[in-house]
């Protein structure tokens, strides 16, 4: 079983694995189960589920509390999310997109924002970036909801942004009703790249006892990888029926996002983890003292050589 944390194009590899029959032409039987958050990483460390995609920063969280994790596979080198604001409420505060991020992110304070889940990678994005714009993050109201769930709360004036990966931004920037305030797939912040934004994991022990299990799903990332980034054409009808009810537009929109942010090949590497712990730091999530000292044993590329 392959946990995954919520339904995004985050996830699109693993998609496209499944869809395309790559799994199946390597002899692995995957079925995908979504548990919200970082429940994908507990599912994997109680043994219900054998791999799962979490970011970096869960998985150096886990490994700083005794739960280590091996990530095997990497799909997403940044932080593929964006904060949206509404339009209005980001023209009466004077938004100008080429302010500096500490001066964009000050518009999140006292506003309600949305995110997938609590202590997520996407609810540490703006715990990070309220904090570096000098405030408090409390000065935020957090409302984590489904990505479906926070596009109609947008809509209704329940809240006034949110927090996701893609597509969900993009659909109320196309549509008119919001503004782009901070985009980790377009560097912000800088310092956060490499970033381990989606891993596959799984316990050490199940690629020690069940090693063709672990080649299989490398292999088949790395040509899903390659479809991705080679094949848009092909891909984007795959994709559509992962998402019916969303435009075609949209949809294409949000891949670019993606693949600005896919390596090849997809390797995870010690920038990649020890970012992704200064940015549970840095959003207040991990203690600047509970930092690993390293990183063995954490990650490996022998799965996708």
């Amino acid at each position: 079983m392959l946990a995954v944390p919520n339904v995004a194009l985050t996830f699109a590899p693993g998609y496209l694995a499944e869809d395309l029959g790559l799994f199946a032409r390597h002899g692995l039987n995957v079925k995908s189960v979504v548990i919200t958050g970082i429940g994908s990483a507990n599912a994997v460390i109680s043994g219900s589920a054998d791999f799962a995609q979490i970011s970096g920063a869960t998985l150096t969280r886990a490994a700083a509390r005794g739960q280590r994790l091996l990530g095997i596979v990497s799909t997403l080198n940044r932080p593929t999310i964006q904060i949206v604001l509404r339009k209005e409420i980001a023209a009466a505060a004077g938004f100008d997109p080429n302010a500096t991020l500490e001066r964009r992110a000050q518009l999140m304070r006292s506003r309600t924002i949305a995110v997938d889940s609590i202590n997520s990678v996407i609810h540490a994005y703006v715990l990070l970036l309220a904090r570096r714009a000098g405030y408090s993050p409390d000065d935020i109201r957090i409302a984590p909801m489904a990505p479906n769930s926070a596009i109609a709360a947008f809509q209704t004036r329940q809240v006034d942004g949110f927090a996701m990966s893609m597509p969900w931004p993009l659909q109320a920037v196309l549509d008119g009703s919001a503004v782009v305030i901070a985009s980790g797939s377009d560097g912000d912040p800088p310092d956060m790249y490499p970033f381990g934004h989606n891993t596959f994991v799984a316990k050490p022990e199940t690629c020690e006892r069940r090693k063709s299990a672990c080649v299989k799903l490398g292999k088949a990332m790395v040509e899903a990888i390659d479809a991705l980034l080679d094949r848009p054409a092909e891909v984007l009808p795959l994709i559509k029926k992962r998402f019916e009810a969303l435009d075609e537009k949209l949809l294409a929109a949000g891949l670019a996002e993606i693949r600005k942010g896919t390596p090849r090949p997809p390797v995870v590497t010690k920038a990649d983890l020890e970012n992704a712990e200064l940015y549970n730091i840095g959003a207040g999530l991990l203690k600047p003292e509970e930092k690993l000292k390293s990183y063995d044993g954490l990650y490996t590329d022998e799965y996708v050589k």
